[in-house]
């Protein structure tokens, strides 16, 4: 290929002719390979930078087609992948810019050739991790690897063997995490520190998400799309087949757990810099402290706080993600993060004038609040209900013979509802009609009928007025459409005049007084603790009971069984211990009778530590009771032993 055609491919913005170009290649021989890496040294020590681009455009597509199997093969590769690392690690201002870009591009092309094993490619992502903030090269090599493996992994589907190039192990997310982190906080401290004009620039530049994070993002959603969408083979019953989807849900929620776990962590430390950033700017004497103020929930929402947590939160409340073991590590961070957005959210709340004028009575002075309703983030706050946007109920446009339609719109607590026609409404005549009914059927109340149209088809008349232009107003909480196409459709009828009909069903009168929304920081302190309370209430349920124990059942109903003493055997065996120990409870008790222990005998000795097991006394049974429950099978009696030491 022509160094010169090289040069104008690489200097052109659009990279199409070059991505054309690399399906006609073949793979390079080793002197070849040899002799662009001798031209690439000269360029270098010449300073020819015309060159040096032309030859890093040659890299990125040699290292697609090229084989490093043979050692002269291996000799090329060490002597370009020294000399890449040396442009990328010379100053700035003498290669420039566009050339450091080149060198991150060919290197994060060649990555698997020039540095092959695990051990090698880890050491390089370690040290563009770490040493990157360090480095303007480093750093760029560091986003460019991030980005290629988030586009990568967006593509793959779990499973695959190529899973393992693309998601890093712990040790590398944990640096990323940290790259990510410090990125946040940086953001949320520039509301406090940077100028007027700048922190309006920062407003709009928000949006845009570095590559430490978009490969974070791109790791969340694999793992937790993979876990939701997982479903078993219904026509694969076989042992092995279920052994399998097992060993696949385990892997992806222990995944999931290592990585939620860093992810509250580094919200934990985001949401404490916001804290304090809040505090702070509620406590100075900036002129623009209300503006930065309202800022600051924008500026929260291009980190890790709106990127990756209120996707985690949502995922978690998936049954396959409600897990005792996901319940139990994540429970203190979630109660952590509820405490950090609550007040948070409070203190922004107390500063919003929105809020503030709702508080003060005419007299000026704050208002009490009732005595029921405890001073909160959500105090005064309108939440929206799910259907304060109204519900849309429509036909299929243009409607077709023989058509038929129904439908009932149900808004609990609605004293009446509205209903707004589109403008577009219409029926091939006026026996093609919408009945509207006040209730849940159509044996309720009539409220009124609309059809035909006002185009000059099909029928130039029309019921009442057509189809209405205003507010519908339907009395209770309840609404029946019923729509039916009566006449077949005349050849020239067009479609516009059989275009059926929408309708939006609301709860208010207007779209205007439907609330936009709670503040970021309110909905998700709202998110943490409703998944908080279903972790909590997982925990309260605790482990889910074996089939051992549902075999038991009735065992474990039986009065005489549970009388029992059991005592463990030598090779681990559970059985009835024939020479009880006295008891102090009566040899007697009426079967008919419910048992209870005297109140005496339950009280633990004196200097038992909390949580120690202590004997509690049993009851003698005759030797004949005794042989037929030690001939129970082993499997239940060890259930049964299992559950009576919890229940007692």
């Amino acid at each position: 290929m022509c160094i010169h055609q090289l040069n104008l491919l690489a200097a052109s913005s659009n990279s199409l002719p070059l991505g054309a170009l690399l399906g006609k290649q073949h793979p390079i021989e080793a002197c070849h390979f040899s002799s662009i890496c001798d031209i690439m040294e000269r360029a270098m020590v010449n300073g020819d930078t015309c060159i040096i681009r032309c030859i890093l455009v040659v890299f990125q597509v040699v290292f697609r087609f090229f084989n490093p199997q043979s050692e002269q093969n291996k000799d090329s590769v060490r002597r370009s992948g020294l000399l890449l690392w040396q442009l990328l690690m010379a100053p700035l201002d003498q290669i420039g810019t566009e050339i450091q870009r080149e060198v991150c591009l060919a290197i994060s092309s060649g990555l698997n050739i020039l540095y092959q094993g695990e051990a090698e490619l880890n050491k390089l992502l370690k040290l563009v991790l770490t040493e990157g903030e360090r480095n303007g090269g480093l750093s760029q090599l560091r986003d460019v690897i991030l980005t290629n493996l988030s586009g990568q992994l967006q593509k793959n589907r779990f499973g695959s063997e190529e899973d393992d190039h693309y998601i890093l192990n712990d040790e590398l997310l944990h640096c990323i995490l940290k790259t990510v982190v410090r990125e946040s906080c940086l953001l949320i401290t520039k509301c406090q520190t940077v100028a007027r004009d700048d922190f309006q620039k920062l407003l709009s530049t928000v949006p845009v998400v570095s590559p430490s994070l978009r490969y974070l993002m791109a790791v969340q959603n694999h793992l937790l799309s993979n876990s939701i969408l997982i479903r078993p083979d219904d026509n694969d019953d076989s042992d092995s087949s279920l052994q399998g989807e097992t060993m696949k849900v385990q892997e992806l929620q222990s995944s999931i757990l290592s990585l939620a776990t860093k992810v509250l962590v580094g919200c934990d430390e985001v949401l404490e810099t916001l804290q304090q950033v809040t505090t702070t700017l509620i406590n100075s004497e900036l002129h623009d402290r209300e503006t930065r103020l309202k800022g600051l929930e924008q500026v929260t929402k291009a980190t890790m706080l709106g990127h990756l947590l209120p996707v985690l939160l949502t995922s978690l409340m998936h049954p396959n993600l409600q897990t005792l073991t996901l319940a139990d590590a994540l429970m203190p961070q979630l109660v952590q993060l509820v405490l950090y957005t609550s007040q948070t959210a409070l203190l922004l709340k107390t500063q919003s004038p929105l809020f503030t004028d709702e508080a003060q009575p005419p007299g000026g002075c704050l208002g009490i609040l009732d005595e029921r309703e405890e001073p909160g983030f959500l105090t005064g706050l309108k939440i929206p209900a799910p259907w304060a946007a109204g519900k849309n109920v429509e036909t299929v446009h243009p409607v077709r013979d023989n058509y038929k339609f129904k439908e009932t719109v149900h808004i609990p607590g609605a004293r009446c509802l509205y209903l707004r026609f589109d403008s577009r409404c219409s029926s091939q005549y006026d026996y093609d009609k919408l009945v509207i009914y006040a209730g849940p059927n159509t044996n309720s109340r009539k409220v009124a009928e609309y059809g035909g149209n006002t185009l000059g088809y099909g029928s130039r008349s029309v019921l009442g007025t057509g189809w209405p232009k205003d507010l519908v107003k339907v009395e209770g909480d309840t609404v029946t459409f019923s729509f039916e196409m009566r006449s077949g459709r005349e050849h020239n009828t067009p479609d516009k005049a059989m275009w059926g009909f929408s309708c939006t069903v609301r709860a208010q009168e207007s779209s205007e007084d439907v609330s936009g929304g709670l503040p970021f920081l309110a909905d998700l302190a709202l998110g943490l603790s409703v998944l908080a309370c279903s972790m909590l209430r997982i925990l309260y349920n605790g482990p889910e009971v074996t089939r051992e124990e549902e075999a038991c059942h009735d065992l474990l109903c039986s009065k005489l069984l549970q009388r029992c003493q059991w005592q463990v055997e030598a090779n681990g065996a559970i059985s009835p211990a024939l020479t009880p120990s006295p008891s102090p409870l009566p040899l007697t008790i009426e079967e008919d009778r419910e048992f209870t222990y005297p109140s005496d005998v339950l009280i633990p000795p004196p200097g038992l530590m909390p949580g120690t097991y202590f004997d509690l006394p049993r009851i003698r049974l005759p030797p004949g009771v005794m042989y037929a429950v030690s001939v129970t099978p082993l499997e239940c009696v060890q259930g049964l032993c299992c559950v009576c030491v919890v229940s007692f």
